[in-house]
């Protein structure tokens, strides 16, 4: 009886936190805000920059200060049901993607199953917004696949694959020293006035993940709205460099209009930063925010200066190939009672 007892006290402590653990992934029930009625699903999947830190406390923020329902999906070993973002072919619950009004994605280089895949490929093929962290712009490198070829990040018959023809750049280059330099975000000329850009300003935005290269310009139909400066260290008051890493500067976040199979115009943010690092900076943690609530259409939403305060424990964990915390599963990333308060 003590047994059934505590696990009914377990089943009404989650039940009150808004989180629900399925095994393989973990929900946060949106409480009040903008956001109720709402579902976001953020697919996480990459070996080095640690998405799968970066978007459970994500998903905690919009869910708890916005009202989004959030579902979080984790690479998972098959084996012992740990996050293992080293198993590149299995991310369990994409099936979520039917019900959802935003797709964010954080994967790289997943080599996933078509029956896995085809789940994203139907979410891109409807029309709806996405929004694409880091790694995303070379989301797949698919070796087996029949029916997504094309998404793969060298693809030539969508050239550049996902990355380039839905979030507007693949895989080019280390633009910044990696390791050794950091990103300073700079408003785009122009952009000042965007709506993603509520209450951010010159230098909020920071990480210590290096500027990615890209083609410049951008596909049509793309807008800088972040410029990312590359400074000589690692710690965001250090001087920017001097010479062509700043001459030109690449965009680290920018918006897109994808137009679906379906002749439907999606919205589309992307932003070469993300890590678990950089989400450190409230500077990123609101560009994101704010960029969910305009991928959905809901710039009039956003306010002067969105509530992005942490939620529950964040240490997040340098970014490196091989860093990823052993044995950690889905439903460890659980709202605590006490984030909820």
């Amino acid at each position: 009886m003590k047994n059934v007892h505590s696990l009914l006290v377990m089943s009404v402590i989650l039940l009150t936190a808004g989180v629900a653990a399925a095994g393989d992934w973990v929900v946060y029930d949106g409480f009040d805000g903008p956001g109720k009625g709402k579902h976001i699903v953020l697919i996480s999947g990459d070996e080095e920059y640690r998405s799968e830190e970066t978007l459970p406390q994500l998903g905690r923020i919009l869910a708890k200060h916005h009202g989004f329902k959030c579902t979080v999906l984790f690479a998972i070993n098959p084996a012992d049901g740990s996050i293992d973002p080293n198993v590149n072919n299995n991310i369990p619950g994409l099936e979520a993607l039917k019900s959802a009004d935003l797709m964010v994605i954080f994967t790289r280089f997943r080599n996933l199953p078509d029956d896995q895949l085809k789940h994203i490929a139907d979410y891109v093929d409807s029309g709806r917004p996405i929004v694409g962290l880091r790694t995303a712009t070379h989301a797949f490198n698919l070796s087996g696949s029949k029916s997504y070829q094309r998404y793969t990040w060298t693809s030539k018959e969508w050239d550049g694959g996902f990355g380039r023809q839905v979030l507007g750049e693949t895989w080019i280059s280390h633009h910044g020293q990696h390791g050794k330099q950091s990103t300073r975000g700079l408003v785009a000329k122009g952009q000042e006035k965007h709506p993603i850009l509520r209450g951010i300003g010159d230098g909020d935005v920071w990480g210590p993940t290096d500027v990615y290269g890209v083609r410049l310009p951008l596909p049509a139909g793309c807008t800088p709205i972040v410029m990312g400066q590359v400074l000589e260290g690692m710690k965001p008051d250090d001087k920017p460099v001097e010479g062509k890493p700043n001459d030109p500067m690449m965009p680290v976040a920018w918006t897109k209009s994808f137009e679906s199979a379906g002749g439907k115009s999606a919205r589309v943010f992307t932003t070469t930063m993300g890590a678990s690092q950089d989400l450190a900076s409230e500077g990123v943690r609101r560009l994101l925010v704010n960029a969910c609530y305009w991928s959905l259409g809901m710039e009039d939403k956003i306010a002067g200066k969105s509530a992005v305060d942490l939620v529950g424990a964040f240490k997040p964990t340098p970014f490196r190939f091989g860093g990823a915390a052993k044995g950690v599963k889905p439903a460890d990333h659980a709202m605590s009672p006490a984030a909820t308060r």
